[in-house]
């Protein structure tokens, strides 16, 4: 067996570990079936490795330094499959985005600056740029702190991501299908693309309130593939092709706040509901607020500067959108606050065959 380092991580409400790109493989297809190695995909729990048998527990992030004239560090997010030995390096993960930046403080890619340190992030998944602003008194990064984020227990230090063009992440289109809504299988959507692809729906379009717990929606095998059949025509529609083997677009249900927020969500992974809501989606759905005629618009219709409030199941997250110079809503930047925590430092065993050639930056 053979040992790579690794920082395992908790980015917002994400869990994985995060390499050094060095560390890991050059070929591509090598570096992939290490990582399965290395969480156990392929089995439930992925007893045979670091994953925690969950979507939001068995993610990468891999970093390296940049040669983007705008960014300092190099960001490949990976989602590894639990019980399907794959991986989708198609989308963001805004989550574990909020560690890349004290990780790459601590491995010395980004010089530390007292009391706040910015380090501008180049996402490789959709050629976008984020700012992310790391607690550093002293010039070392702070992980406790008095901010608490809905869905993991207790409070850290706050870091701020501030994504810069996150229109058209992935199709380069924030209306990917060219209209501001379609409809596929009956049922009312609006196609998306702000920082991560998705199809927004009324819940109640499809017999839902909207505010049904994650093991009720999860529970309705029904629901499950219909939603499936909106996201393989949404995701053909938005230019993306044949969907079925990614992650992406992600379906999204809507319905009325109930607890004094803006929008209430039900974020699906995509086959799965999410327990509160990616930090991407965050921002894509607070941005769909703003968009007049979207399906969120009917709900929560924002204009101009405005703090939205998505309520999710485990609480909630809230974005504070702020109009391009020319008020459009392609050039809409958007920021929320996450929180991460460094968990353990180590080295991760890996079969010898699967080591390869580590990449030279």
């Amino acid at each position: 067996m053979q040992s790579i380092p690794c920082v395992l991580m908790r980015g917002g409400t994400s869990r994985g570990p995060v390499f050094l790109a060095n560390h890991l493989p050059s070929d591509i297809a090598l570096r992939d079936e290490l990582l399965l190695n290395v969480m156990g995909s392929g089995h439930e729990l992925e007893i045979d490795g670091i994953g925690g048998g969950s979507p939001q527990t068995s993610k990468v992030a891999i970093v390296s330094t940049s040669d983007h004239p705008d960014a300092d560090v190099d960001y490949l997010f990976v989602q590894v499959m639990v019980t399907q030995r794959r991986v989708d390096t198609a989308p963001n993960c805004g989550n574990m985005l909020c560690a890349v930046g004290p990780f790459a403080i601590e491995h010395g890619l980004v010089n530390a600056s007292a009391p706040v340190t910015r380090v501008r992030i180049r996402n490789l998944n959709t050629n976008t740029l984020v700012d992310s602003e790391v607690q550093t008194p002293k010039g070392k990064v702070r992980y406790e702190g008095d901010t608490s984020i809905d869905g993991v227990p207790g409070s850290a230090a706050p870091i701020k991501l501030t994504f810069l063009d996150a229109s058209g992440a992935k199709t380069g289109k924030l209306l990917p299908t060219g209209n501001v809504r379609d409809c596929f299988d009956g049922v009312e959507v609006t196609c998306i693309d702000m920082a991560m692809p998705m199809v927004l729906m009324h819940a109640e379009a499809l017999g839902k309130t909207g505010y049904e717990t994650p093991d009720e929606l999860d529970a309705d095998t029904a629901l499950l593939e219909r939603l499936e059949r909106i996201r393989l025509q949404a995701g053909a529609a938005m230019g993306l092709g044949d969907v079925s083997q990614m992650v992406i677009p992600k379906p999204v249900l809507l319905a009325p706040p109930r607890k004094g927020g803006t929008l209430s969500t039900r974020y699906f992974m995509p086959h799965n509901c999410h327990r509160s809501i990616a930090a991407t989606g965050a921002i894509g759905l607070a941005s769909a607020c703003a968009l007049p005629g979207s399906v969120a618009f009917d709900i929560a219709p924002i204009t101009g500067a405005a703090l939205v409030r998505l309520e999710h199941p485990g609480g909630e997250i809230e974005v504070s959108l702020a109009p391009g110079e020319d008020a459009q809503p392609h050039n809409m930047q958007a920021s929320l606050i996450r929180t991460a925590r460094r968990l353990f430092a180590g080295d991760v065993y890996v079969p010898q065959a699967l080591r390869g050639t580590p990449r030279k930056n």
